[in-house]
Order: structure tokens, then sequence, then C-alpha cells
């Protein structure tokens, strides 16, 4: 699959390149590729798709705020389209440049709110079994005085007396495609189709105000650091009753002291006493679902990997869990009383010669949890 290149550098254009500066940077690129010009140019049209593409998301506020955020992976995010559309005809090239096609798909009508964003931070015990949470959200709310209108009480918005409610103005122009129908946003109304005469002292005519909304959202069981979780309508409310934004929960997880994540499963490093891996014992071990014992074996080697099932994360979607994998690190003593080292010596092994190992700790490890 191909990799999508930077919008940015589609355009030819700074990160913090201004409205005007997208705008003469796409003006020189569509014109340059557009398909009117280079006719059975397969590789211009490509490049003309791609350049009207980035300046559809760059040229709109809230979708070039996403993409600075998410990149490329906002345009699976709902309600955010990077240029679903493709190439349509000439009408996308001045749809693009005047905000509106020949065709009159004009936007009209009160603006969407912004969408937000929350980091929210878990424990490790909370993102592997999921939790409830109840958040305080700083945003901007209906200014009570007009009900979200912006008119001053008693009054309401008037309909636009130079696009007659329709939020948009037409005029024809001429240019090297010929003569073209320029629909734009209406100036006196800004699209909107209303206009407020006597705007709400309260609120300045934007129909909201600072405020704040307590949201409860449910965590689901497996999340990791990075999930996201949309909650459709918790973002800001549009400009004079427009819908409101959507409300992202970013998740981060703190390390738990012991334990470690590998997908589903939960690694836990045990060490052990010599004398406990040569004998055996019965320890007591954590896990996600509490302390649990388990049986060592005689013999353990240093690196052998227990298994315990059923003791890891939750699938997000099946809910199925993963298991725990214990694996061992035997305990070298050190500072032997003269006793402790006699014991050892009895044991045998001192030969001079290296002992056979079938297969390292770190070979054994990458096995159990598919590394090599």
């Amino acid at each position: 699959m191909a990799i999508k290149r930077d919008y940015y550098e589609v355009l030819g254009v700074s990160r913090t390149a201004s409205a005007e500066e997208l705008k003469r940077a796409y003006r020189k690129l569509a014109l340059q590729f557009h398909p009117d010009r280079n006719p059975n140019d397969p590789q211009a049209e490509s490049r003309f798709k791609e350049v009207n593409e980035a300046y559809e998301v760059l040229s709109d506020q809230s979708k070039r705020q996403r993409y600075d955020t998410f990149g490329h992976s906002a345009q699976g995010t709902p309600g955010f389209d990077f240029g679903g559309a493709g190439f349509g005809g000439i009408n996308d090239i001045f749809d693009m440049f005047f905000g509106a096609a020949a065709a009159g798909r004009g936007r009209t009508g009160p603006r969407r709110g912004a969408d937000l964003r929350l980091d929210l931070r878990l424990t490790f015990e909370e993102a592997v079994f999921g939790i409830e949470r109840e958040l305080t959200i700083p945003r901007a709310e209906a200014c009570q005085a007009c009900h979200g209108s912006g008119a001053e009480p008693g009054t309401s918005p008037q309909t636009c007396p130079q696009c007659r409610g329709s939020g948009q103005v037409r005029r024809a122009t001429q240019s090297i495609f010929g003569q073209i129908v320029n629909v734009a946003s209406c100036p006196r109304c800004n699209g909107e189709g209303k206009v407020i005469e006597r705007p709400c002292k309260t609120c300045g005519g934007s129909g909201h105000r600072p405020g704040e909304k307590k949201v409860r959202v449910n965590i689901p069981a497996g999340v990791d650091s990075g999930s996201q979780i949309r909650l459709t309508g918790e973002g800001e409310i549009g400009p004079r009753g427009g819908a409101p934004g959507d409300l992202y929960i970013v998740l981060q997880v703190k390390p738990h002291p012991v334990l470690k994540r590998n997908g589903t499963d939960v690694v836990y490093e045990l060490p052990l006493s010599v004398a406990q891996a040569a004998l055996g014992d019965t320890v007591e071990i954590p896990t996600v679902d509490g302390p649990e014992k388990i049986e060592i074996a005689p013999g353990t080697q240093y690196g052998k990997t227990i298994r315990i099932s059923g003791r890891g994360v939750p699938h997000v979607r099946s809910g199925r869990r993963g298991d725990q994998l214990v694996y061992v690190r035997v305990v070298i003593p050190t500072n032997l009383t003269e006793e402790q080292k006699e014991s050892l010596r009895q044991l045998g092994g001192i030969s001079g010669k290296p002992q056979h190992i079938e297969k390292g700790f770190f070979d054994k490890f990458k096995h159990v949890i598919g590394l090599d």
C-alpha cells in the first residue's frame, strides 16, 4: 500500500503557513497539474488529486487541527473525511479556490463546534480490567441569557438580506478555463444565512460562555497507552446553535512495579535462590488478580518459563485473556561463609570445564514471547 506524503510537503509549505499561503501554493500546483492542461497524463492527474486532498484538509481549520494532532491516522476518525470525494472534475478545483463548487455545494448554517482532547492516566490494573470514570471537561456552554442564539433576549437572528438566507453569494468570472461561477460564503453572515442585529450583551453574540461539564466514561478492559475513546457530541458547542464537536480521550497507563505487558500476556521475572532452583519450592508470586502460589520443580534451570493460563490481559474486542509468563532468574549468592562454600564444593561441578547448556536463557525467552 502506498505511503501518504505529508500534506504540508505536498503543497510545499511550512506547518505554520497562513491560509493565504496555502491558497497561493494550491492555486499554483492545481493549475500546473490540472487534467485539462495535462491530457492523458495519469501521473499529473494523480498529483492533482494529491494536491486537491491536501488543500481540502489544511484549508479547513478543524480538519487541519486534527491532522496536526493525529496525522493521517485521523482519517479513520468518524466525522473526519480526508478528501473521500476523489477527483470529480473541474468543479473540484474551484470548490477549493472559492469555498464552494459551481454546482452550489456550499456550507451554510451554524458551524460545528471544535473537537476536544483529554489525556487520562490509568493504573496498570485499571487498564487490564477496565473502569468507569467521571471526568470534568472544561468547555464552552450555551449562553443562558440568549439560549445559544447570540441575539439579545427578546430578539432573534434575522434572515441575511445579502444572501437571502442561503449563506452563499454567486458571481461569474472569466478564467483560462472559460466562464466560472464563483459560489462563496456570504461575507455578511459568514455562511450562516442569518445575521444578528442586536448581539447578546452577556456573550457578545457568540452564543456561548466558558463552563464545564461532567461526563461518565467506561474504559474497556485491555486498553493500553495510546488507546483513544471518542465521545460523540461532548466537545465544544458550535457557534450560535451549531452542533457540538466530539471529545477524544487519549489513555496513558502507569507502569507496574514488577509486572510487564507483552500484548495480552503479562510477564514476571521470578528471582530464586540456588537451593530453591535445585531442590524445588512453593513460592508466592504477584499477578493482576492478586498473589498466587506456584510450584517450582526440582532442578529448575535459569531461564525456564512457567506459563499461568488466563492470568493475562483481556483482548479489547473478544475479552479473551492472555497468560502470565513467569521466567526464572537464579540469584547467585555472594559473600559466602567457608561452611557454605564447602557445602557447594560437595555438590561438585568444579572441574575446570564449562557446563553444557542446551539452550540459552534469552533464546528460550524469545521463543516464549514469539520473537525467534
